[in-house]
């Protein structure tokens, strides 16, 4: 399992929200790339960025501090917010992302995961977030009637590279991750899950450790590392001994 660092853009600058909330922001950098380059000196394998102006305006927002991320840092970068169609997929993939992440666009339109994933084949993350375990979409604004088990288990068969489960209600609250529902969504697939929300110590971390052999691919830190609360390094170097 390895560790994924975050950087939430809003209006340029590195935030984190509480609980999706996009007027509960905290600003923690207001230069992205320079923190991208940080989380690769700790050792970031791969880096997770999310455009949260994007995902609230159905269409990308931050293509500038996006760039410069890309340029700034060697290891891969996955994206996500805002995109919702083949041209935008393109796009970002030819800005030198290395794979892009649905989310709203997955639910509301799974044949759009289905033609990505042919034309970009492993390159295609879909994004579940979710309140208690109904998917949430539109930057979270909207909770739907759709388990997200249930919506996981559509894409089987899709090619998709990974899945990112979010537990909103756990996500920049610093409480620990939805450990149980992670691992039954893990269980339900054969996609890889990378867990996502609420991780707030390195024991946090170790808890999702014991249950990588249900599929627990990957576990995304945003809070907790800009608090210092977790250390990137510490945290990479706690799975590399595992193996």
């Amino acid at each position: 399992m390895i560790v994924i660092p975050a950087i939430d853009l809003k209006e340029g600058k590195c935030v984190r929200l509480e609980q999706g909330l996009m007027e509960k922001d905290t600003v923690f950098c207001d230069n992205p790339a320079d923190q991208a380059r940080e989380w690769e000196r700790q050792g970031g394998e791969l880096l997770h960025i999310v455009d949260l102006d994007g995902a609230f305006a159905g269409r990308p927002a931050n293509k500038s501090a996006i760039e410069a991320i890309v340029r700034a840092v060697q290891i891969p970068t996955q994206l996500g917010g805002g995109i919702r169609d083949i041209e935008t997929i393109k796009a970002y993939l030819d800005l030198g992302l290395s794979r892009v992440i649905l989310g709203t666009a997955a639910q509301r339109n799974p044949k759009l995961v289905e033609e990505a994933c042919r034309l970009f084949p492993g390159r295609i993350v879909v994004g579940i977030d979710a309140k208690n375990g109904l998917v949430a979409v539109q930057g979270w604004a909207e909770v739907t009637d759709v388990y997200a088990v249930d919506l996981a288990r559509l894409f089987e068969g899709y090619g998709v590279t990974a899945v990112i489960y979010t537990d909103i209600s756990r996500d920049g609250m610093m409480q620990g991750p939805n450990i149980e529902a992670t691992r039954a969504l893990a269980e339900a697939i054969s996609i890889p899950v990378i867990a996502s929300g609420g991780v707030s110590s390195l024991k946090d971390i170790e808890n999702l450790m014991a249950v990588e052999s249900a599929g627990v691919t990957g576990v995304i830190t945003g809070k907790a590392i800009y608090t210092g609360a977790i250390r990137l390094a510490e945290a990479v170097a706690l799975t590399k001994r595992a193996c």
